[in-house]
């Protein structure tokens, strides 16, 4: 019986997990292993809307305080500057996978033009606008958002509300592992101490320091779908430019250039394939995008995953488990719903865990990574805008045998909504409505077209012009923020982290 949880790791997913262990099985020890060797990346970070469930409705979070101390800015999805429309949205909110009472068809059908008040969501975003105005002048909040975030802010806030809630946290460099008959027994820190676990957590990010070096398994390369493997990162502190309710991605020659919103700092970061553009090459072309980027880095990644994410005792979450290019936002993404998974099943079993559900863990997971993977190769392969080297590679040689069925049967009938039941995963958080978006908003060509009657184009204007008039009267970021930021503001649902909550 699992008494005893150690969390390799320190960032946002070791603290997210200790906290959600904490949390959900109160009569578990949890110890958070804080090493300086496994550092946070420290890059501005997007999120999706899982993200602010689990923080406070899962965790117990207080909004307040998490406005307070992670200076959050909203994000409603990603505009992409991207194909041959020039750009379109993915917003959180459905737009396509939707479909007006009085139309006869799904609203995908009718964005051959462009779509960006093809939902409430999407015009607010196109209209630079976060919410609704109310009557009395608040924010109208809806679930469909997200944020953008400082890494390191965030994570001071987590270790704080970790530290409260009965999280001890141990300074410390890992030197290795002892093994046992089960899996691991105990990690031994540099200065002599051992760690005894039941169960241990490796939130180690790219290091992988127990489910990849101690246990030595094998890794699974995305490298056939996804070509981009470093990314220079760089920024500058705001003017008096607005603050975006959205995640920018921007196509570059060899990769692609996020824009994240932070309230004083705008960062920004191209990622690259490395196999055909050099570092300095990189910068020189991210530099001439971006004119007011100061002093820049390098960071390196690989895209994949580990064949297994939970071995004998060993959990791995978050970059540890594995990693893909931060294109759609999915690294906390991931790290929410695996960490709930994980404690799904370990409250079933009653800290019990069986093999077979083990076995089962990491068949859901694993199909998590592979759909991420197949998702993201979307974005690359049907787009037919650039001419480059990079762009050519990506349509010719990105791996997509694994949604052939479902791009076969949108090409042969469109943007429906029966092309749910060709998904070989459900598992991630984008649905179809992802898949159609970067469809119908990179063109991709289908054969069932047909030519609305006038009638039946008006009322589709009409639906359009309505979300239009409604997402300009909406309140910009730096609005909203004002109103939530009053002392006398208050969160509905609010607990106090400390003091309790299911």
């Amino acid at each position: 019986m699992i008494q005893n949880i150690l969390v390799v790791g320190s960032g946002s997913a070791g603290l997210i997990a200790a906290l959600s262990f904490r949390r959900k099985l109160p009569g578990v020890t949890v110890r958070v292993v804080r090493s300086p060797d496994i550092g946070i990346i420290g890059v501005g970070e997007g999120s999706t809307p899982n993200f602010p469930a689990h923080l406070f409705d899962y965790i117990g979070i207080p909004r307040r305080t998490f406005y307070q101390e992670a200076d959050p800015t909203w994000k409603l999805g990603i505009r992409f500057e991207w194909g041959p429309r020039g750009h379109f949205n993915f917003s959180f909110s459905p737009q396509l996978d939707a479909q007006w009472g009085d139309l006869p068809l799904p609203n995908g059908f009718y964005c051959d033009g462009n779509f960006e008040n093809a939902g409430f969501a999407s015009a607010l975003m196109d209209q630079g606008k976060v919410f609704q105005r109310q009557p009395n002048g608040a924010p109208d909040v809806q679930p469909w958002h997200s944020f953008h975030i400082e890494n390191e802010k965030f994570v001071a806030m987590l270790e704080k509300f970790a530290l409260q809630s009965g999280v001890e946290i141990l300074d410390g460099r890992v030197d290795g592992c002892e093994r046992g008959d089960s899996g691991l027994r105990a990690i031994v820190l540099e200065d002599g101490r051992r760690l005894e676990a039941d169960f241990f957590v490796d939130c180690s990010g790219f290091r992988s320091e127990l489910l990849g070096k101690a246990l030595a398994e094998p890794f699974l390369s995305f490298d056939k779908t996804l070509f981009c493997n470093r990314a220079v990162v760089g920024g500058w502190d705001r003017g008096e430019e607005p603050i975006l309710p959205y995640t920018t991605a921007e196509q570059m020659d060899t990769g692609w250039c996020w824009r994240i919103e932070h309230e004083h700092r705008v960062n920004r970061g191209y990622v690259y394939c490395s196999d055909m553009i050099s570092d300095d090459e990189a910068a020189a072309e991210f530099k001439r995008r971006n004119p007011k980027v100061g002093d820049t880095r390098i960071v390196n990644f690989r895209s994949g995953c580990y064949r297994r994410m939970w071995v004998d005792n060993v959990v791995a979450i978050g970059n540890s488990a594995g990693f893909v290019e931060p294109l759609e936002a999915t690294a906390l993404m991931i790290v929410c719903a695996h960490v709930r998974t994980l404690i799904e099943f370990l409250r079933h079993n009653q800290l019990q865990p069986t093999p077979t559900m083990r076995d089962l863990y990491n068949q859901i997971t694993h199909e998590t990574w592979l759909d991420i993977r197949d998702f993201l190769g979307l974005h690359y392969k049907p787009n037919t805008s650039l001419d480059t080297p990079f762009w050519r590679r990506c349509r010719e040689e990105t791996d997509l045998s694994n949604i052939e069925e479902l791009l076969d049967f949108y090409q042969e009938n469109g943007p429906t909504g029966f092309c749910r039941y060709k998904q070989k995963s459900t598992t991630n958080e984008f649905g179809l409505e992802g898949y159609l978006v970067m469809l119908v908003g990179q063109k991709v060509p289908y054969r069932m077209r047909r030519n609305p009657e006038q009638a039946e184009k008006e009322r589709w204007d009409r639906h359009c012009a309505g979300n239009l008039a409604q997402a300009k009267q909406g309140m910009t970021v730096k609005e909203a923020l004002e109103v939530v930021r009053h002392p006398g503001w208050q969160w509905h649902g609010d607990r106090n982290l400390a003091t309790g909550g299911g």
